[in-house]
């Protein structure tokens, strides 16, 4: 495996340069229009929801005391269920959420219409859509109305200047009326200072609004997540699976590269090495010194191959790690590195060997990187327990720009450790030396 080293990093800008623009250009913005345009859509639809499924789980309700209102509560809870899904497709047009679908409503194969029914009536997701079309509704008429006026206000106020010659031109008054006290007095914007400064106000509204819109939208965002999305066991199940998929992919992948050394290392040498002792057994009536030259060269490779085959035995699981723990493989691994390793492990106990073998395989991976890519004259080992969780440190002194890019050999790593709620965090600037460090969960 790998490490990509590089130089290829980018440089953020100025803050404050980039911010000026978009408070300016916000009115004007995709974003501010389609958030605008789904707070305007929101109160017909969230009427349309509450009217009907407020309606539903009332006639429902009023029906239990017969068996008509099982059925017209599980009616409710699916119609609520198709309303998710259009929010859920408004809020990704809209919105630009990546939001999943929750978990189908799962009923028994050959159950019928009863067990779809309890099927419905038991799922969580389906009563959140229901909540949701209830409590959304309030906050529809509030974000609708707040979204508009202000909008409404802001435009008209700052293009007043086009359109206060109306007034005198159609109407008895002298422009915009403000407020009237009784029949003793009338405030008009009438003079070219207030129209200059109705202008200016109807210009900071229309800069704020934009922000304000946003606001109302992220509050539309949290409501659709929380209800309308998959749930925290949804999310479990799916992450559960794709690192199931990584860790079968994982192992396969390592019998492959088992076979391979199998087959074109140890496995080849052993054949070799039969061959050659047949011809020696030939040869040793006819040419005793010419046998013995041969079983000299097959002794020379016994060894190699049985170095090899050691090896191979350290790569799927060192006999030191089994016997010793940690430390002492963390040592004998540090010891084969191209660059001094200073290695500083303490720990309270041994966590189980699953956890202690993906640890070992973590440093041992890391520290062939730094012989092979880093450049380092030094590197360290730091292993120590912070609360329920594993800490792995690898440093170096080389010349960074190390990243877990996809394709990399670091990416490959931060699968593996993720299949077992692991992350791995990577800091290496160029010429800044690198630091990796792996966390994993401590069981005993």
């Amino acid at each position: 495996m790998a490490i990509g080293y590089g130089t290829g990093y980018g440089t953020s800008g100025n803050g404050a340069a980039r911010r000026a623009p978009s408070l300016l250009t916000a009115p004007f913005a995709g974003r501010t229009w389609r958030e605008f345009g789904h707070l305007l859509l929101g109160l017909p639809l969230s009427t349309l929801y509450f009217s009907l499924v407020i309606t539903g789980i009332s006639l429902g309700a009023g029906l239990l005391v017969t068996f008509i209102g099982v059925p017209v509560l599980a009616g409710v809870l699916a119609m609520a269920r198709q309303f998710g899904h259009l929010e859920r497709s408004r809020a990704r047009v809209l919105l630009g959420m990546d939001i999943g679908d929750p978990a189908p409503v799962r009923v028994k194969e050959g159950g019928g219409v009863l067990a779809a029914t309890g099927a419905v009536l038991k799922s969580g997701s389906a009563w959140r859509h229901a909540l949701y079309s209830v409590i959304h509704f309030p906050w529809a008429i509030f974000s609708f109305t707040l979204a508009l006026t202000l909008w409404t206000y802001g435009w008209s106020m700052l293009l007043y200047p086009l359109w206060f010659w109306v007034f005198p031109a159609f109407t008895d008054q002298p422009g915009l009326q403000l407020f009237q006290n009784g029949d003793h007095y009338t405030f008009y914007l009438d003079s070219p200072l207030l129209i200059v400064l109705a202008s200016v106000v109807g210009l900071l509204f229309t800069l704020a609004t934009p922000w304000v819109i946003h606001a109302l939208a992220t509050v539309d965002r949290v409501l659709i997540g929380g209800l309308l999305g998959p749930s925290r066991l949804d999310h479990r199940v799916i992450e559960l699976e794709s690192d199931r998929g990584v860790v079968v992919d994982t192992a396969a992948a390592d019998l492959r590269r088992i076979e391979r050394d199998l087959h074109d290392g140890a496995q080849a040498r052993l054949v070799a090495l039969a061959m050659d002792l047949g011809l020696a057994k030939e040869k040793l009536l006819e040419d005793p010194q010419a046998a013995a030259r041969m079983v000299d060269e097959a002794h020379g490779e016994v060894k190699i191959a049985l170095q090899e085959l050691r090896d191979l035995a350290r790569g799927i699981h060192p006999a030191v790690l089994t016997d010793r723990g940690l430390d002492a493989a963390l040592s004998s691994v540090a010891s084969r590195c191209a660059v001094p390793v200073r290695v500083q492990v303490e720990l309270p106990g041994r966590p189980v060997a699953a956890i202690e073998g993906i640890a070992y395989f973590t440093v041992s991976e890391l520290l062939q990187n730094v012989s092979k890519h880093a450049r380092a004259g030094v590197a360290s080992v730091d292993v120590w327990k912070s609360g329920d969780r594993l800490l792995i440190q690898v440093a170096d002194d080389g010349c960074g720009g190390a990243s877990t890019a996809a394709g990399g050999g670091l990416a490959g790593l931060a699968e593996r450790l993720d299949a077992v709620d692991g992350v791995l965090v990577v800091d290496s600037p160029v010429d800044g030396g690198t630091t990796v460090t792996a966390e994993l969960p401590w069981r005993v």
